[in-house]
């Protein structure tokens, strides 16, 4: 079943001397329910542009975004957030954990914008993610790792359709970096949660069966010039 279509989807920035720069220009782009895809990108593509217009942070300048049957580029900036916190969970390389709160707050947080706070599954997430004896502790308590696999939880919490990783294990290392992956393609099988992971590290690329090159899709790549 589709679950993510994207067609003639593009955005474009203005600089401070007004002059205007296409970033994302892909014709077309989908994934499947449950589909795991990796998409090989570096810094300056215009990969996490991408993501961000597929979750809805940003606003498409044209095209057409459809999650699970929703057309998303018709939303208003409010609906789409709410669109984003019930079918969409993002792990960001730079984790964005909120550092006042515990590791089981950051996910009870996470999940109140979705269906709301679910105090049992937030536990069994982070036990899951081997923090059983850490969930009391605050993110600067915690190695990288231990704060990959709270951010991890979190994109999870709410049971998504899609899960949106932006070079998810970019601060940790090899081993840390294939067990992350690990957990993350284990939880979203079992919930048939389908899976974008992007990243230019050759290794968590090769996991994946189904591997895309960002400057194939996206025009604007040919266009500036832009090598991954």
């Amino acid at each position: 079943m589709l679950l993510l279509n994207i067609t003639e989807l593009q955005k474009r920035f203005v600089d401070p001397e007004g002059k205007s720069t296409c970033v994302v220009d892909v014709p077309r782009f989908s994934i499947q329910a449950g589909q795991e895809v990796a998409l090989r990108g570096s810094s300056g593509s215009g990969k996490t542009t991408f993501l961000h217009l597929i979750s809805g942070i940003l606003s498409a300048d044209s095209g057409r975004i459809t999650l699970d049957g929703i057309e998303m580029t018709t939303l208003s900036s409010s609906d789409r957030d709410r669109l984003r916190a019930t079918k969409i969970g993002t792990i960001f390389q730079t984790f964005n954990l909120l550092q006042g709160y515990t590791c089981l707050e950051n996910v009870l947080l996470g999940m109140s914008f979705g269906p709301g706070p679910d105090r049992g599954r937030a536990r069994q997430l982070l036990e899951r993610m081997g923090l059983a004896n850490r969930m009391d502790y605050y993110p600067r308590q915690l190695s990288v790792g231990q704060q990959q696999r709270v951010a991890v939880a979190r994109a999870l919490a709410n049971r998504p359709k899609l899960v949106l990783a932006d070079e998810p294990t970019g601060n940790l290392d090899t081993v840390h970096a294939a067990a992350a992956l690990r957990l993350v393609r284990e939880i979203c099988r079992e919930e048939s949660t389908a899976l974008l992971w992007v990243s230019h590290d050759p290794t968590m690329l090769s996991q994946f069966d189904e591997r895309l090159d960002f400057h194939e899709l996206n025009r604007a790549c040919a266009v500036s010039g832009i090598a991954l």
